[in-house]
């Protein structure tokens, strides 16, 4: 598949790429994920569909191809060398778990997306904030700031939440969950112990 992405990429010029807990196998995070190497996460922005070539193929795994605007095509990417020495470029470790937590609850759960976050340690605060400042999720913006707090990374303390949009009004993100005041969502109990 690789070399197919490389082609969407560079030769049609798309943002297609692979994203969410796909990325972060790639980027060796999958001692952390319950994975499921039958599905193969890809996103693009709301404009790009997939060539019918592409996407008729039968790929080893089932592609989930999410079209969405709630982050910068080109913003939080890596680029990734695969074992036949293509480049591609794959959503980097922030972008990749605001991915998971887009697609959460419904495909992965919160509990996954806190464990994720917890094994960074040493991300750059930068990097973070302009991801954040772009997002236009408010959901992903709340439920990340909420777990990476819960973390007690260090880098936290660096992030300017002021430049964050996080919108208004009360979020319910889980049913029969605990309330955050802090960030108005009503989160899974596993997540609010200790809240």
């Amino acid at each position: 598949m690789e070399g197919a992405l490389y082609s969407l990429q560079n030769q049609l010029g798309l943002s297609v790429h692979i994203g969410a807990t796909s990325a972060l196998a790639l980027l060796g995070r999958s001692q952390y994920l319950q994975l499921d190497s039958n599905q193969t996460y890809l996103f693009g922005t709301r404009e790009e569909t997939l060539p019918k070539w592409f996407a008729t193929y039968p790929w080893r795994a089932a592609i989930n191809y999410q079209t969405t605007g709630f982050l910068p095509a080109r913003l939080g990417m890596t680029d990734y060398e695969t074992n036949n020495g293509i480049m591609i470029s794959i959503s980097g470790q922030i972008r990749a778990i605001m991915e998971c937590l887009y697609l959460a609850p419904a495909e992965i759960g919160y509990t996954e997306c806190y464990e994720l976050l917890e094994s960074m340690t040493s991300v750059r605060p930068q990097g973070v904030q302009k991801l954040l400042e772009a997002c236009s999720s408010v959901k992903v913006n709340r439920m990340f700031l909420f777990l990476a707090e819960k973390t007690g990374h260090s880098w936290v303390r660096h992030l300017d939440q002021s430049k964050i949009e996080l919108g208004s009004g009360k979020r319910s993100l889980a049913k029969n969950g605990v309330y955050i005041p802090a960030y108005q969502i009503t989160v899974p109990k596993e997540l609010a112990k200790d809240e």
